[in-house]
């Protein structure tokens, strides 16, 4: 937080170039805001005219003459300024609405086509920050930043240059007190922004405790630290009322000083302009004139020095979102792959070969882009179509790593993935993926229902071809106990549900598309023995047909694969059959034992206890 604060110190205007690209599809709407808001504006400084002409004419020539016209005039403009005022405020309103919205799709939509590197260097706060609060204050800059500063700077503008053509001395008198304002209200802003940006700091800070008290729940009741969360959390809720409390202040010393030099600007105005008055070089209606004017300034000067402090913290916003749709994907499909297939929300189904499943390591060489080390090197594997390869290894050994470079989630550092005997990068990744079904270790479902889950990656399967999925995979059972059916809602992450049934959901929903490649990754290890029955049982039936490739932690589930590759600190050091791997007696082997033994043991000691 430290540097990003002395970021903000340091920061310039150069960010707002970067955002104007994206705010081309709406200049036509902000030419007409800015034309609507100058026009509100110039008209604002034409009301003291008709106060200094009817002082000067009604009140002091003792006539009303001329008091229709002037009634008349008086109405038009008043009705043209509240027209344009209204207008340039509702489209100041739609610009921010829709300025947020868009900037929300882009980024959301860039999200999607970035690869996993992305997600494994940022965290889930920081992304949901870009896409949430960074668009929604970039919105309210570009919308009512705007509006302001075209309206002070033309109000400004106008009413100085209708007070120096009316009595340039005087004028210089009131100018006299700017330096002053500007100097206090430059030194209150300075302590307003560093307590603002405390209270951000800390706001954050006590929505992370919030979120973490509520989704830790049970952590934090099986551990009886009721009692420390909640003084952590007091802790922070009383900082933010002590920086809250003090930021009053300085907004309320702020206030007053302000306050203070536009009465000092009224009173200097008094006694110049009534010594002119009496010496009747001024009239009255024009000693009213410059009081309304003299008041009306300040708000500008206040307006352009505390705009300043906001446009430079809204620079980190603008740098933040821009460098989320400036960062380019580690995995991405070319120019010519795009023109073929089509990209991820636009694709050309027209033009895609069927995939049949065969995927071979060519002298593949491998590092993570956010690591040195070499995971693979001049790594070959043929994998013909129907082949079930498993991948075995101690936990954090990098057994996912395959599997990755499998489903395009990576692309190799060296040497060629090939599909089908092509280069993956060939065809385009939703290609690809569209192909594949992935279960994943921890299960998630989506807030819904079981049928809007299932049909994530088929969005036309009928309500017959999801029970057939589930049927398959001996997860029926979840539906027909449910009074709801398919429409049983699921909760947020499938909370409503066990593990072991968003296990099986999960499964159902990889193999309801009909993948050619099916991917397991240690889809059995944190479910009970049951359900793990259950799944091996349909992993039997699944695969057939299929290259499949199981990450497996339970040595006992990959013995009937047709190669098991056994990796070690990243790197595969034993290849063959279960039986194959045993009779070599190295590190398969003493896994395979020493897991056998636990399983044995355990085995035994449930028996013990049964009895």
């Amino acid at each position: 937080m430290d540097g990003e604060n002395e970021k903000i110190r340091h920061l310039r205007f150069f960010g707002i170039p970067k955002i104007l690209p994206y705010l081309k599809p709406y200049t036509g709407a902000m030419i007409v805001m800015v034309l609507f808001a100058f026009g509100g504006s110039l008209i604002d400084t034409i009301f003291p005219k008709f106060q200094e002409y009817a002082i000067n004419h009604y009140i002091a020539d003792e006539t009303l003459d001329t008091i229709v016209p002037f009634v008349i005039l008086y109405v038009v403009l008043l009705v043209v300024q509240v027209t344009l005022n209204f207008t340039a405020s509702y489209l100041g309103t739609k610009m921010e609405m829709i300025v947020g919205r868009d900037l929300k799709k882009r980024a959301f939509d860039h999200l999607q086509t970035l690869s996993f590197s992305y997600f494994n260097r940022n965290s889930v706060g920081y992304v949901h920050a870009r896409v949430m609060s960074d668009t929604g204050r970039i919105g309210s800059l570009i919308s009512w930043y705007l509006l302001d500063c075209i309206w002070n700077g033309a109000y400004m503008i106008g009413a100085l240059f209708m007070m120096f053509r009316t009595n340039w001395k005087l004028t210089l008198v009131v100018l006299a007190v700017i330096p002053v304002v500007t100097a206090v209200v430059g030194f209150m802003q300075k302590r307003l922004t560093g307590a603002n940006r405390r209270i951000r700091e800390l706001n954050s800070r006590i929505t992370g405790s919030f979120n973490e008290g509520i989704t830790g729940a049970r952590t934090v009741k099986t551990l009886a630290a009721e009692g420390l969360l909640e003084e952590e959390f007091r802790g922070e809720t009383g900082e933010m009322k002590r920086v809250s409390v003090m930021e009053s202040r300085y907004r309320g010393a702020l206030w007053t000083s302000l306050t203070v030099a536009s009465y000092i600007a009224l009173a200097l105005v008094l006694k110049l302009g009534g010594d002119l008055t009496r010496e009747q070089i001024m009239t009255v209606g024009t000693l009213s004139l410059f009081m309304s004017y003299s008041q009306g300034i300040m708000h500008p000067i206040r307006w352009i020095v505390n705009s300043i402090s906001q446009l430079i913290m809204v620079q980190v916003n603008i740098e933040r979102l821009t460098g989320l749709l400036e960062t380019e994907s580690d995995v991405s499909d070319s120019p010519e792959v795009i023109e073929k297939y089509g990209d991820m929300f636009h694709p050309k189904r027209e033009n895609w070969e069927e995939l049949k499943g065969d995927i071979e390591f060519d002298d593949v060489t491998f590092h993570y882009p956010d690591g040195e080390e070499t995971i693979l090197e001049h790594f070959d594997l043929k994998v013909p179509h129907g082949t079930n390869v498993a991948i075995v290894g101690e936990t954090g050994a990098g057994k996912s790593t395959l599997v990755n470079l499998v489903c395009r989630f990576f692309e190799p550092t060296e040497g060629r993935l090939l599909i089908d005997g092509r280069d993956a990068r060939e065809r385009s990744q939703l290609w690809l993926h569209s192909n594949i079904g992935y279960v994943l270790q921890t299960p998630h479902l989506f807030s819904g229902t079981i049928r809007d889950n299932l049909r994530y990656g088929s969005p036309d399967a009928t309500d017959e071809e999801i029970m057939e999925a589930l049927r398959v995979v001996s997860a029926d059972g979840i539906v027909e106990k449910s009074e709801k059916g398919l429409d049983t809602e699921v909760g947020e992450g499938g909370d409503l549900l066990s593990t072991g049934e968003k296990q099986l959901l999960s499964f159902a929903r990889a193999i309801l598309c009909n993948p050619k490649i099916l991917v397991l990754d240690e889809a059995t290890s944190s479910i009970d023995t049951f359900t793990e029955q259950l799944i091996q049982n349909a992993i039997g039936k699944v695969i057939e047909g299929r290259t499949s490739f199981m990450i497996a932690h339970r040595l006992s589930t990959v013995r009937n694969a047709d190669v098991i590759l056994v990796v070690k600190d990243g790197r595969i050091i034993e290849s063959g059959t279960h039986g194959e791997l045993l009779k070599q007696k190295g590190y398969y082997y003493n896994l395979y034992t020493r897991q056998y033994e636990a399983e044995a043991t355990e085995a035994a000691f449930q028996t013990l206890s049964e009895v």
